[in-house]
């Protein structure tokens, strides 16, 4: 394999797919995204393989999408003219960002704030039917995000990718979307029948600054597993935890309460009477310790009366004691029947024409990055893949990111000159006469004046 990797790209794909061809099983459909700089797209009866700088790995499945991002990406990606005409499309960078584990690692990131984005890329197209669905990415928001997106989309059918935008439809929107202190969720949006029906559990996403992968499994039993930095948040079935079908059952209209229904968990005590004169009892009494002024005259102030104060023997209105119900029976509720509206669909988890990955966002402040995008059937070589890039790098990053913290913090320390006008005026109060306060405070404060001008 060294020896192949030292020969270009064209006589290293062409030996690896004759290797292939006798050591593989089949499958629909491959595509690889990066080698070297180079893309193979192929329709083949051959296994899934994926192509990494120096590594093959094989494996049995029907498709794998990955997209690692190198030199060249501009022309396996197309950017959509949505909202040119407005201005108000947004450019990307191929860039590793401002803090990375690995700096040869790239991937492409928004670069201007208030601007909308939108990119896709093609790939031969498939069906997830009798196949498990994998769909992961890698994201970071090195601007501390306060509004916008980090999600990502799948497509079906033809697409015009250069009108792609916020109005194409789409077959899964998924990802982080974070506005202000409400929305900090990741989207798991499934289409189906033309309608777009979002996840009804909430599910947090990550809010720093650093790079996080998103996985979405869904499962040819309609059941879907949701993990952030591999790690499991939330799984769960189609038919719960999305209104694509009617319910199963209903209530029944029909139903009514019986009439000697006793819904009241608890009732009066009928043994506890109000004491008498219980409401006789004054909310407030004379103050025992007040006493009219030697100096009060009536004639001038008035008739003086004693101020009040709480009774310390008023308990407030008198409440009957409650106890349990012994006939209780609980809350009523209106017996399930089968909805005739109903209709399974055994195929509600497939998606029978994907063809395009894309990115469709609006940015106030720019700076998300995007990497090492997966569409595969796997979830084992998906969790493998996001070790291998996001596991191996996630501490050397963090480390990166936190040397740049330090640095802006001992910048900004050094140009607020708050704390060293303080101990310049201790020092001035320590050394003597008034004139000499007076003038060095004088000059302080026009020497204050001149670097807030500039």
């Amino acid at each position: 394999m060294a020896i192949l990797r030292r020969l270009n790209p064209s006589f290293f794909s062409l030996a690896l797919l004759l290797s292939l061809s006798l050591a593989i099983a089949s499958a629909k459909v491959f595509f690889e995204e990066r080698f070297d700089g180079t893309s193979l797209s192929l329709s083949l009866s051959f296994s899934v393989v994926v192509i990494s700088n120096d590594n093959v790995r094989s494996n049995a499945g029907f498709v794998y999408v990955v997209v690692k991002y190198s030199d060249g990406w501009e022309s396996r990606w197309v950017k959509s003219d949505w909202k040119k005409d407005e201005n108000m499309a947004g450019e990307w960078n191929y860039t590793a960002g401002k803090w990375n584990g690995d700096a040869n690692d790239k991937g492409i990131q928004t670069s201007e704030d208030y601007r909308f984005y939108a990119i896709s890329a093609e790939f031969p197209e498939f069906s997830n039917k009798d196949k498990t669905l994998v769909f992961q990415f890698n994201v970071k928001h090195e601007q501390k995000l306060d509004c916008g997106g980090g999600y990502m989309k799948l497509l079906s059918d033809d697409v015009d990718q250069k009108k792609f935008g916020g109005d194409t439809p789409y077959s899964i929107m998924f990802g982080p979307d974070i506005c202000g202190y409400t929305t900090k969720k990741v989207h798991a949006i499934l289409t189906y029948n033309g309608k777009n029906n979002l996840i009804k559990k909430d599910v947090p996403c990550e809010t720093d600054q650093l790079t996080h992968v998103y996985t979405f499994i869904l499962r040819p039993d309609a059941t879907y597993s949701i993990l952030i930095d591999n790690e499991e948040k939330q799984t769960g079935s189609l038919y719960a935890d999305w209104d694509l079908l009617p319910a199963k059952q209903i209530k029944d209209p029909e139903a009514k309460k019986p009439e000697d229904w006793d819904d009241k968990e608890f009732i009066p005590d009928p043994e506890d009477k109000k004491p008498e004169g219980y409401d006789d009892i004054p909310k407030e009494i004379a103050d025992p310790d007040a006493k009219k002024p030697e100096d009060w005259d009536d004639e001038e102030d008035g008739e003086w009366t004693t101020p009040t104060i709480p009774n310390p023997d008023y308990k407030g209105p008198w409440t009957q004691k409650k106890i349990k119900n012994p006939n209780y029976k609980g809350k009523w509720k209106a017996p399930l029947i089968d909805n005739p509206e109903f209709k399974d669909d055994p195929e509600l988890y497939v998606f029978p024409k994907l063809k395009y990955v894309g990115i469709e966002l609006w940015q106030v402040k720019s700076g998300t990055m995007f990497d090492n995008v997966l569409i595969s059937d796997e979830p084992e070589y998906a969790k493998q893949l996001a070790e291998e890039t996001w596991g191996k790098q996630k501490d050397a990053e963090k480390a990166a990111f936190e040397e740049i913290e330090k640095k802006a913090e001992e910048e900004e320390s050094k140009d607020d000159p708050a704390d060293s006008d303080a101990e310049d005026d201790d020092a001035v109060d320590a050394e003597g006469t008034e004139g000499e306060d007076s003038d060095a405070e004088k000059d302080s404060a026009e020497e204050k004046d001149v670097h807030d001008e500039l």
